[in-house]
């Protein structure tokens, strides 16, 4: 890749239908895509999709309830903390998670309230293959370096290292 390129192609012809059909489904179910969702200008071979980002989803669409595994993010606005950290929960996955916020306190808070296998505080997505970790519920697999069931039991999470508690 070219330097300063963020964003490479999707993995898989499979993969890539995949993510192009539940933006379509989003479309259709009512969503408004506010950025992106299309083949970028210029890259008319390969498997490459613009950053989408769609919004005005119902919490029960397709889109909200299920993992993507693409470039797209789903953005809905909360009343407040608790309504926030009840929409992050209200799913039957929890691969990884994301706080950004000025307030570095509320943040880790809501980062602590979140049932996820990783919980990122400012940034996203930065992974550390010395920390074990692993989804919560249908999410991923339990750490590989811990004993069976100690994931389960404890309900321990890696946090970003550089807000450990």
């Amino acid at each position: 890749m070219e330097d300063g390129t963020l964003l490479g192609p999707i993995v898989s012809k499979g993969q890539y239908d995949k993510i192009v059909s539940a933006i379509d489904r989003a479309r259709i179910d009512g969503a408004t895509v506010s950025y992106g969702g299309s083949r970028p200008a210029g890259l008319n071979s390969g498997y490459f999709l613009e950053p989408t980002v769609l919004t005005d989803m119902s919490e029960d669409s397709y889109v909200w309830k299920e993992e993507i595994f693409g470039p797209v993010v789903c953005v809905k606005p909360f009343k407040d903390e608790d309504d926030a950290i009840r929409m992050a929960n209200d799913s039957r996955f929890g691969l990884a998670a994301a706080v950004m916020s000025k307030d570095v306190i509320r943040a880790e808070r809501v980062a602590e309230a979140f049932r996820a296998g990783i919980v990122w505080v400012n940034c996203s997505q930065p992974t550390f293959v010395e920390a074990p970790w692993g989804g919560y519920k249908q999410s991923g697999h339990r750490p590989r370096t811990r004993p069976v069931g100690s994931v389960e039991l404890s309900g321990n999470q890696a946090d970003h290292p550089l807000q450990q508690r």
